[in-house]
């Protein structure tokens, strides 16, 4: 699972970064996670031991020691230095520090760049390197990457105590996604991804997710018997792992805007169920508002109301003066009250945008899903196609902003993860590219990337070398609530719509689809 970084939501290893070492590295044994963990970090990086690791690993480049008594400190890192326990004890090895001394350059990797101590001990180091016969290119070498681990490098030690996290973490997702994936939505908000990719992820590996609702929801996600969905052909070889035998159940803390007392009390209050809109009203003490909000949430399936139906209902509730009507109304069934209004049903396109208003995600279809015709007419490609594209192939990918992340140690390189109703494409923008795109890099929810296919590993990227923004497609989806059912008062004398009535109400949709849709992530 992790040889094909599978690791959404697995501690310290879901970053972009550790997905992309992942398939490089493959790990097979405990120890490998404990250099995944501490390889892709600043020191490692700044200091040079990344490539040369990975190439011995691959069987790229022999493995080599200068003199045997470096063996026994690098042998398991392949003959490169990753942790700080092995700088000290090449400083003592090699370099004829005592171990007193190698603790004072332990002391100064770590604060070399406030007080600048590490340069007092450079020439000892070099000097008594060369005094034990090693090459000067290869002391100054081993000095730089110490240096390296003045930009943050691990000890052995810390390493195997987050590995250990790591392959409990990567255990349960492995073996219980159901539960994994609700304990990573109770915990929100945490790491890189939102609720919405946790979900996706989660149905990927075969659990069925239900919605929230107001008759089986808690305010923390739960799992609820059912049986197991087939897995996501990407994750087919682990048919024979996978023990789940529960459906993940949102938690009512999922939808935006309620409290966390008023969702508790609604639970408290349900009993054997509640059986009407105005059931959960009464008997739950909410204020119509908080109603109003679980009916816009699309929360009262269990009772036969989709989103619009229950809304309906509970902006029909009234109290004044601690009556459950108005006084008008209190007076008798013989007052004409208002029928029952035949309501049209919603289009899925306006759930969907209904959907990650109130949830930030939609269990009923992936908006560029619902516009895949009209992004293939554009020659975007599905993201699992890119999967099997060839290297350097050009393509148009397509899909909603996740993420984005500036790495200190990327010189000002901008990693991007898009999704679509496939799969996830990441891409890479250039600092130049970026100058030029910033407003779309920075502002679009769904974004097209023209580029290059970058394969390598398993690994597979898409170089930017244009981007645009596509949020304005999203309006395709919002139908305003009633545009079907009331035409404007004037149409009966003026036949035909307004231009500027057209293009206000599309400005209208695009902004609600756009404020709809998730923002991104943005990570340093």
């Amino acid at each position: 699972m992790l040889q094909r970084a599978d690791s959404i939501g697995v501690f310290q290893v879901e970053s972009r970064a550790q997905m992309t070492m992942l398939p490089r590295l493959k790990p097979t044994h405990f120890y490998d996670l404990v250099i995944e963990v501490a390889i892709v970090r600043p020191g490692p990086i700044q200091g040079g031991m990344v490539h040369p690791y990975l190439k011995r690993r691959q069987g790229l480049e022999q493995v080599s020691y200068p003199k045997p008594a470096l063996e026994a400190v690098l042998k398991r890192t392949l003959g490169v230095p990753l942790f700080q326990e092995q700088a000290m004890k090449i400083a003592i090895v090699a370099a004829g520090f005592t171990p007193p001394e190698a603790d004072k350059l332990r002391r100064a990797m770590a604060t070399f760049r406030r007080v600048g101590t590490i340069g007092q001990l450079k020439e000892k180091f070099i000097n008594g390197m060369l005094d034990n016969g090693y090459e000067r290119d290869f002391a100054e070498r081993s000095f730089s990457q110490i240096e390296g681990f003045g930009e943050y490098g691990f000890p052995e030690s810390h390493a195997a105590s987050f590995a250990l996290l790591v392959y409990a973490s990567a255990w349960v997702k492995c073996h219980y996604p159901d539960v994994f994936a609700a304990a990573l939505l109770n915990a929100q908000p945490m790491g890189f991804y939102a609720s919405a990719q946790i979900v996706r992820d989660a149905e990927e590996h075969g659990v069925e997710v239900r919605a929230p609702d107001v008759n089986f929801s808690d305010w923390d996600s739960t799992i609820e018997p059912a049986r197991r969905r087939p897995l996501h052909r990407r994750h087919s070889d682990m048919e024979g792992d996978v023990r789940h035998t529960h459906a993940l159940r949102l938690g009512l803390r999922e939808i935006g805007g309620l409290k966390e007392d008023d969702m508790r009390q609604l639970v408290a209050r349900r009993g054997a169920g509640y059986d009407s809109v105005r059931d959960v009203w009464l008997r739950s003490g909410l204020s119509p508002a908080v109603i109003e909000r679980l009916a816009d949430a699309d929360a009262f399936r269990s009772l036969g109301h989709d989103r619009r139906a229950a809304l309906w209902a509970a902006r029909g509730f009234n109290r004044v003066g601690g009556q459950e009507d108005l006084p008008l109304f209190a007076q008798g069934d013989d007052l004409t009250r208002e029928p029952d209004f035949a309501l049209p049903a919603m289009p899925l396109g306006e759930q969907v945008i209904e959907d990650y208003r109130t949830l930030k995600l939609s269990l009923k279809a992936h908006p560029a899903g619902l516009l895949r015709s009209e992004l293939s007419a554009r020659g975007a490609v599905r993201a699992e196609q890119l999967e099997t594209s060839k290297n350097g192939a050009r393509v148009r990918a397509c899909g909603l902003v996740l993420v984005r992340q500036r790495p200190g140690t990327a010189s000002g390189v901008i990693f991007m993860t898009l999704e679509d109703e496939t799969h996830i494409a990441n891409i890479i923008v250039w600092p130049k590219v970026f100058e030029r795109y910033r407003a779309e890099t920075l502002g679009a929810r769904l974004l097209a990337v023209d580029g290059r296919v970058q394969s390598e590993s398993g690994v597979v990227h898409v170089v930017a070398e244009r981007l645009i923004d596509y949020t304005p497609l999203l309006a395709q989806l919002s139908t305003a609530t009633l545009k079907e059912v009331v035409a404007r008062a004037d149409e009966i004398r003026r036949p035909g719509s307004d231009a500027r009535v057209r293009v206000q109400e599309r400005a209208e949709d695009i902004a609600r689809a756009h404020g709809a849709m998730p923002k991104g992530r943005n990570f340093h």
